[in-house]
Formats: structure tokens, sequence, C-alpha cells
């Protein structure tokens, strides 16, 4: 009961953010929540859940991932694949080589290879809070999917350079081609254990489909199951769990497997992920803010040499800021190394400007994977002598969070404002483009069933109908055929047909009443007739509000 009901106060809490975001405009969201989670956890009286890393995994980040990764814009990852591993894969072995050396000079009674651990573990970023923080129209859209790409594969290749780091420091040895073998052995079983479950998925909807009458439900099911089963399939074989996960999302949608699903599973599953998706991003947070007092409460003794308030302050300042000068150094390495590239080998070069650094910089801010990876460390060692570091590691990796969740609330939108002007003219111009192919397919088809003659000459039913259509289509081919379209004509015509339509369902609700007080139908007919005038209505004012 226990459980169940802080699952429910974890839910309230998530919803509870929403109206104080609006309330407290300046405050951005995930600050917030991390507020609401440290108030549950009240000293006296509170929540002091422990939180299991591997089952934290499991049951947060593998969905998390896999969710954003079915969204995610296949073909502009495609496009800004170099940028995107150099981020995810680079720049997390450059932050955990010199940012494990600057953590040991800046906590010498930390060894080496914890250094290094914790500089692994904190390389992962968390593009949902950018997101949260800023508004993504603001931000460059190659830098948003740049940002989101790097967050999808660098919380794999974190986790598995932080486990060698923390079998390096267990055990006192590190042999640099097993540690290399061993991390091309996780990073390929992830990704075989994300196709091999997108294919038995796959099978097993094609295996639904052959009956009759299956419930949308069920299919949804089977789909929910996915990012699960590529997680544990993976960690079963000692692989990446999490960059199954993102296998597993990425290819979901580009296979046979997301068209075997009927429209109603379609849609159900989408509002499905959307809305767990929604969850687990709010209940992350929460889940940092409940763990950060019992945290921040007792300072680890390795950081108050001096003072017991100013040397661990400034310890997380100065190990935030080498954090983000290694991002900038590397951003600013990398993409004059690929100019040079791109210029020899007369590829597509990626233009940017001080401020587009600056912001990837300030933007790579870290979250909840690292807070799950840094709880992860070993209790005790090999020889049941307390783990070297670990409060020091884990309070470090607490303010690290925080601090950079600050310095992007108040630095990361002045500086992308501007950069995105004139950004969504070529988005716009997309996706007009493909409303009108859409259309004339949509009007070839139908004017192929309008000019199919009967049997004795007469318009069929299917006729009469599909002319009313390709005048529908044709009106809205006209409105798009113009170089802008004209949204105010596009507006006053739909909600003049709105309110035709309302007024059209008005009177029939009426009659349906006058029958059912005449007698003429029972409760059963009216509820079930009275449930589709709803659903007509509720149509007829989602295509009000989208345009």
């Amino acid at each position: 009961m226990q459980t169940f009901t802080f699952i429910l106060i974890l839910a309230m809490a998530v919803v509870a953010s929403q109206p104080l975001t609006r309330l407290f405009r300046i405050v951005p969201l995930p600050i917030i929540q991390i507020g609401l989670g440290a108030a549950l956890a009240w000293p006296t009286a509170g929540f002091h859940p422990r939180i299991d890393p591997e089952l934290f995994l499991l049951l947060f980040i593998a969905p998390l991932l896999f969710a954003d990764a079915w969204e995610a814009p296949k073909r502009e990852y495609r496009k800004l694949l170099r940028p995107i591993l150099s981020l995810a894969v680079g720049l997390v072995f450059f932050t955990t080589l010199f940012g494990g050396l600057a953590l040991h000079w800046l906590v010498p009674s930390m060894p080496l290879p914890v250094a290094f651990a914790l500089a692994a573990v904190l390389s992962p970023t968390d593009a949902v809070a950018v997101s949260a923080i800023v508004d993504k129209e603001t931000v460059p859209k190659n830098l948003m999917h740049i940002l989101e790409g790097e967050s999808l594969l660098n919380d794999a290749s974190g986790l598995v350079i932080f486990r060698f780091a923390t079998a390096a420091a267990l055990t006192g040895s590190f042999s640099l081609w097993q540690a290399s073998l061993a991390f091309l052995f996780a990073v390929a079983g992830g990704i075989a254990a994300g196709l091999l479950a997108v294919v038995v998925v796959s099978w097993t909807l094609k295996l639904l489909a052959k009956f009759d009458r299956i419930a949308p439900e069920a299919q949804v099911l089977v789909i929910m199951f996915l990012p699960f089963a590529a997680f544990l399939a993976a960690e079963a074989v000692h692989a990446s769990g999490v960059l199954a996960a993102v296998v597993a999302g990425l290819t979901v949608g580009r296979t046979r497997t997301a068209n075997q699903l009927s429209v109603s599973a379609y849609m159900l599953a989408h509002s499905f992920w959307t809305m767990l998706a929604f969850l687990l991003n709010g209940t992350l947070f929460v889940l940092l803010g409940l763990q950060l007092p019992a945290i921040i409460r007792t300072v680890p003794p390795a950081l108050i040499d001096t003072h017991w308030l100013w040397q661990p302050l400034g310890i997380i300042v100065a190990l935030t800021l080498c954090l983000i000068l290694l991002r900038f150094v590397w951003i600013t390495v990398a993409i004059a190394l690929s100019r040079v590239v791109s210029r020899r080998l007369r590829l597509e070069q990626f233009h940017t400007t001080l401020r587009t650094r600056l912001a990837g910089s300030v933007a790579g801010v870290r979250g909840a994977v690292t807070l799950a990876g840094v709880l992860s460390f070993p209790v005790l060692a090999l020889d049941g002598s307390p783990f070297p570091g670990r409060d020091a590691a884990i309070f470090l990796a607490a303010g690290v969070i925080l601090l950079w969740l600050a310095i992007a609330s108040l630095g990361l939108p002045p500086i992308v404002r501007g950069l995105a002007a004139g950004h969504g003219a070529a988005h716009a111009t997309e996706l007009r483009r493909a409303r009108i192919v859409a259309t004339e397919a949509a009007i070839a088809r139908l004017e192929g069933v309008a000019h199919r003659g009967g049997t004795d000459g007469a318009a069929t039913v299917d006729q009469a109908v599909a002319e009313g259509l390709i005048a529908t289509y044709r009106r809205r081919l006209a409105l798009l055929d113009d170089g802008q379209t004209p949204r105010e004509e596009a507006v006053a015509l739909q909600r003049a047909e709105s309110a035709l339509r309302h007024t059209a369902l008005a009177a029939e609700r009426e009659a349906l009443r006058g029958l059912l007080r005449s007698g003429e139908i029972d409760d059963v007919t009216f509820n079930a007739l009275a449930h589709e005038l709803a659903l007509h209505d509720v149509l007829a004012e989602t295509r009000t509000r989208a345009h």
C-alpha cells in the first residue's frame, strides 16, 4: 500500500508542477519539479525512497528513451550523424579522461579510477531539461536535433565506460585492450538486442493480425513490452540495455512493425507513449529532488579540509565550469576538423557561430541518468571496506546537476535568443508541399472512384460521395497552391463549417430527445446515438482548433 501511495503522490507532484510553472514563469519546469521532490522528502515526515539503479534504468530510462527515439526525426539524425556521434562517443571519452584528471586534482583523496568513473557518469546529457528550460522554437533546429540525438546515445556510452572504471576501482587493475573489446561488445550487443526485440515484436503482431477482431489494446500491449524486452535481452548478455532500448525506438517506426498496427491501435499507442513520456519526464526530476536533501545534508569529510561550506561549493562550481569548458573545447575543435575533412571530401559543411557553440556547451545539462549511475557505485570494496570516494562522488554529482540546471536556466535563454530566426521557413514549406502532394493523391484516388460507371450508367452511392469529397479536397488544394497559405480565409471557412455542423448536431440531439420522450426509442438506443454525436462534435471542435 505504501508503494502504491508513493506512486500516486509522484504522479500528483508531476501534475501540480504544471500550474506552478505557469504561476512562477521565470522558474523552469525541472527546477519546480526538483523543488517539489525536495519538499516531499521533508526530514521529519517525508519520503525517503532508496533507488535501485538497475531497476531505475529499466522502469524509467528504457521506456523514456524508447519513446523519444520513436518520435525522433530520423532523417535529420542521418544528416547530422557526424556531430551527433562526435558528442555521444568522442566527447564522452574526452570528458572521462580530462574530467577525471580535473576531479582528482580538485579532490586528491579521491582515487583516480573513481574520478574517471564519476567523470564518465557525468557525461550523459539531458535534452528534456533543455526543452523545458527554453522554447524549442527559439533554438536552431539543427542544434536541437544534435542535442536530442546526443542525449539518446551518450547515456549508453557514458554508462558503459562508468562500469569499466568502477570495475578498475574495485579490482585495482585495468586493461585498455580488454576494456576496448568489452566496450565494442556492449555496443554491438545492445544494437543486436534492440533489432532482435523489434523482429520478435513484429512477428508477434503479424501473428495476432491473422486472428479476426483482435482488440487494439492487445496490439498496444505488445508494443509496450518492446523497450523492456530489448533492455533485458541486452543486459542478459552484459551488453548495453539502454542502447538496445534506443535502437528499438529508432527502428520500430521504420519497419513493418508500426504498419502492422491497426489505425485504432496506432492512435492508442501514440497517445499511450505521449502520456507515459510526460509522466516519466516529470517523475525523474521529482525523484531527483527526493534524493537531494539526504545527499546535501551530510557533506563528505573529503570535501571540507578548510571550510565546511565554501570549499565543497567551490569544488562543485569549479567542476561544473570545467565540464562546460571541456564541452566547448571539444565542440570547437570537432567543428574545425569537420570543416577540413568536409572540404577535402567535398561533403556538406555545418556553419556555426560562437553563440551556437556556446549554446551547445551550456545546453549539456546533466540529469537523472547521472544521478542513477552515481548511486550505483558499490557500497563496499572487495575487501569489505567502504568503497573509496563514494559519498564524495554522489555529493559532487548532485551538486553539478543542480548548478548546471541553474546556469542553463539563467544563461541559455539570452544566448539562443534570435538564433532560430528564419529557421522555420524551410519546415513550413516542406509541410505545405507534403499537404499538397497528399491532397492531390486523395483527389486522384477519388476521381478513380467517381469515374467508375455503374452497370446501368447511373451514379452509384460511391460516386456521389466521391464527388462531394473531391470538391472538399479541391477547395483545400486551392488554399494550399498559393505561395503563402491564406490562413485567415481557411480559418473563416472552417469556422463557418464548424458552426453549421454544430447547428446540425444540435438539431439531431433535439430530435433524439423527442423520440426518447415519445417512447419511440429506448435509453440504450439514445445513449448509443448520443455518443456518436458527441464524437462528431469532438472531431469538429478538433478541426477548428487545428486551423
